[in-house]
């Protein structure tokens, strides 16, 4: 293939854009910000698990100390009503009066019993509700930094979308200037070699692969004419002469 060595060195102009294009892809893919949110994100899922675990313990206690609460309502009635009776002097039988006795002895033990339940319910309730609140308050700072991080992420991201449409449109402007098939080897080197489809000689050295050309390799390159397209024998990527090729 020929080509005029103008648009040859175009070329460099356009490998420049292209591997500019590159590096804000990867710089816009690998954002410290991206790693903080997963971070993050990862704490704050775990962090509501504890959450909804812990509000469900506050629902789950605050049922059963109902419960035990009514539980010591109903004994509480019934040794009032016994002990009404007992007051009344409706019961007259020593037999009934003993019963009757023991078995408001037997409710009072009962209630104490319970209203103790009542106490040991009540300090889990209130030990699930403190830890409740500690983990929405800790949401809730997460939840903070994750909106911090987020817009930190976007600003970065619209800073470099902003750079990427500029080089973009001067992409364009020297892919234009470019022979059309000279622009689709490049473009063909290009997406086979790791982004890079033409490269500069400097120094008798192809800046695509980084190795020195032999005395060989350098004497054919030497041999073809200014508008001959030659390629790196190791590389195979255009090679561009420059006045610094070292020829």
């Amino acid at each position: 293939m020929n080509a005029a060595p103008a648009d040859q060195i175009r070329l460099l102009d356009l490998q420049k854009l292209d591997t500019r294009l590159n590096q804000l892809d990867h710089r816009r893919a690998n954002l410290p910000e991206h790693a903080e949110l997963r971070k993050l994100n990862n704490q704050l899922d775990q962090q509501r698990d504890f959450l909804v675990a812990a509000e469900t313990e506050v629902g789950d206690t605050e049922r059963e100390q109902a419960k035990a609460e009514q539980d010591v309502d109903q004994v509480r009635r019934r040794s009032e009503r016994d002990q009404q009776r007992l007051d009344s002097g409706m019961v007259t039988s020593p037999k009934d009066l003993e019963s009757l006795q023991s078995e408001i002895a037997s409710l009072a033990r009962r209630q104490d019993s319970l209203e103790t339940v009542v106490l040991e319910i009540m300090e889990r309730q209130e030990t699930a509700a403190e830890r409740a609140r500690e983990l929405a308050s800790a949401v809730e700072g997460l939840e903070k930094t994750g909106t911090e991080l987020t817009s930190r992420r976007d600003e970065a991201t619209a800073e470099i979308d902003a750079e990427a449409e500029r080089t973009r449109r001067d992409r364009e402007t020297v892919a234009r200037s470019v022979p059309e098939a000279l622009l689709s080897l490049y473009d063909k080197l290009r997406a086979q070699h790791g982004g890079v489809g033409a490269a500069k000689l400097y120094q008798k050295q192809c800046e695509g692969c980084r190795l020195e050309l032999n005395i060989t390799e350098l004497n054919d390159v030497r041999a073809a004419p200014a508008d001959s397209v030659v390629r790196c024998e190791n590389c195979r990527r255009i090679l561009v002469r420059t006045p610094e090729s070292g020829l």
